[in-house]
């Protein structure tokens, strides 16, 4: 494999070899040298263009900005700790995983839900002390905050934990930390947005609600097979799957066919995402 260092200051139609089929953008872009797609992994206002070769991560995703072209994200499985999934004490401790600092990925709901469930609960991604987004200090001591945590730390913690409280405000576009927290063998507990019914697709796999008092039933009472959370994240959210779909989206648009038919619609039909994090929680 060939790395190409892309230089902002030329055209990247200078930049692309001529032996490439099809250029696969990460971020907004277009060539027209190549057929290329571009895969979206946030949202956006209505108000922007969109690209008809825009892939989303999620068919939630796609169909909020009015698409259709979806490819799920997917991961290497052999570079996480492989689960031990017989553990007896997994009933002591739940996880919050995300960024913190962002307010729409409720981390306050996490504390909330699993102090009045009496569970410890470990929140990776985020500090005791946030002044990022005004000043934020979190009292509760049933909170372990471990920070930005790498690769290795992270699934040592996921691997003692019950299941991953999720109870985001917005209209999650894919979420990461749903699929590596079912790989690690723990049901999820999360608000029904986004993406999250495609993922949490029954109820053996967790618990979705937006009501608080709900989740926390759920946690305190319920129980899940971690074998079937790991298969189910395993076989579904492998980095081979993803792999797999995107070349049937790269030949689509290398035969000329658009990936999404984004025909005008009211703007009553149509969500404005810049309010997704107001999505109801109680």
């Amino acid at each position: 494999m060939k790395t190409i260092i892309f230089d902002s200051s030329k055209p990247i139609d200078d930049q692309i070899p001529d032996y490439i089929d099809i250029v696969h953008f990460h971020t907004n872009g277009s060539t027209e040298k190549k057929p290329y797609v571009i895969t979206k992994h946030g949202n956006n206002n209505i108000d922007k263009n969109i690209d008809p070769n825009t892939i989303f991560v999620s068919r939630k995703h796609a169909a909020n900005h009015g698409g259709e072209a979806f490819v799920y994200n997917g991961l290497d499985w052999s570079e996480y700790l492989q689960p031990n999934l017989n553990k007896s004490n997994r009933d002591e401790r739940c996880h919050f995983l995300g960024k913190a600092a962002w307010r729409l990925k409720n981390v306050q709901g996490a504390i909330n839900i699993a102090k009045k469930a009496k569970i410890e609960l470990d929140v990776l991604g985020g500090y005791r002390l946030n002044l990022k987004m005004g000043f934020r200090f979190t009292f509760d001591r049933h909170v372990k905050f471990h920070g930005m945590v790498n690769n290795a730390t992270k699934c040592k913690v996921m691997d003692q934990s019950k299941g991953l409280i999720f109870p985001v405000t917005w209209e999650e576009p894919f979420g990461l930390a749903v699929t590596e927290s079912l790989f690690m063998g723990t049901p999820v507990f999360a608000t029904p947005y986004g993406s999250l019914p495609e993922l949490i697709r029954d109820q053996d796999l967790g618990f979705i609600s937006n009501v608080e008092d709900e989740l926390v039933s759920a946690v305190r009472s319920k129980s899940y097979n971690p074998k079937y959370c790991n298969e189910y994240a395993r076989d579904t959210f492998d980095h081979l799957s993803m792999a797999k779909c995107y070349i049937e989206k790269y030949e689509s648009v290398i035969n000329g066919t658009f990936l999404n038919n984004f025909t005008p619609k009211p703007m009553s039909q149509l969500r404005n995402l810049s309010y997704f994090k107001k999505l109801p929680y109680r």
